[in-house]
Formats: structure tokens, C-alpha cells, sequence
């Protein structure tokens, strides 16, 4: 079984959309095994997003990400880094499929309603930064 991180992030969580990410996630039969809403400070984004520290939009994301609560959830399944990549869409929600979260809600680029991991690596170190194994029930 396969772990992954889920954010809802704060456009996500200010637009009413907790719910709706949350019945596509169980449509897609993807196993929620920990969850928890929590308000960032800055630091802690900045830790989060340490890996684009030297990139320009790093300021703005991390201001981004504090400028209200997000949801953190560890997700579970076969192959689930993918499948949630999938249903998320693509970063740019101009380029997403049609009918995946960020096509459907996304109003800009850093306004894309979730973040997942991109890999087992990432999501290993992304689980561990919001959640402690005696939060995780799978």
C-alpha cells in the first residue's frame, strides 16, 4: 500500500470545497487514513516548501499558504501517488483534464485548490511533516 499527502489548500478550504475533494477522493475509492485542519505560520510554510526556497514565487506561495487554514491528509491505496495526480489534474489548471479538481476549481496557477506528492520519496518526508504515525490509522 502506497501513502501519499494531500493539502486543501486555503482557496480550497475559503471556497467551501472540503467536502467535494473529499467525495472525489472516495469516488475514486482512495482511502483517507489521517486528516486534520491546521493554519500554517509562515515558517512553518517555509519549511514545507524549503525544496523552493531559491525559486521566484516562493515568497507568494508561502504567503499564500498562511493566508488562511488548509486541510493535510495522508491518503492510501495501490498506486495512489498517481491516481491522485490524476484527479487533481495538472499544476496549471489551463492545462488540466477536464472534470479534475483543479480544472473544475482552480482560478490560478497558485490557486489550484490541492497539493499532492510527486513521488514515495517526497511523500515519506511531506507525511512526516504534518503527521506522526500515531495519527495515521490505515
Amino acid at each position: 500500500m502506497e501513502r501519499t499527502l494531500s493539502i486543501i489548500k486555503p482557496d480550497g478550504v475559503r471556497r467551501g470545497l472540503i467536502g467535494e475533494v473529499i467525495k472525489r477522493l472516495e469516488a475514486e475509492e482512495i482511502k483517507i487514513v489521517a486528516m486534520k485542519m491546521i493554519h500554517m505560520t509562515k515558517k512553518e510554510a517555509q519549511g514545507f516548501y524549503a525544496v523552493h526556497k531559491e525559486k521566484p514565487f516562493f515568497d507568494s506561495l508561502t504567503d499564500f499558504m498562511t493566508s488562511g487554514p488548509i486541510v493535510v491528509m495522508v491518503l492510501q491505496g495501490e498506486d495512489v501517488i498517481a491516481r491522485y495526480r490524476k484527479l487533481m489534474g495538472a499544476t496549471n489548471y489551463k492545462e488540466a483534464e477536464p472534470g479534475t479538481i483543479r480544472a473544475d476549481f482552480a482560478t490560478d496557477i497558485e490557486k489550484n485548490v490541492v497539493h499532492g506528492s510527486d513521488a514515495p520519496e517526497t511523500a515519506a518526508i511531506e507525511i512526516k511533516y504534518f503527521f506522526s504515525e500515531l495519527e495515521i490509522v490505515g
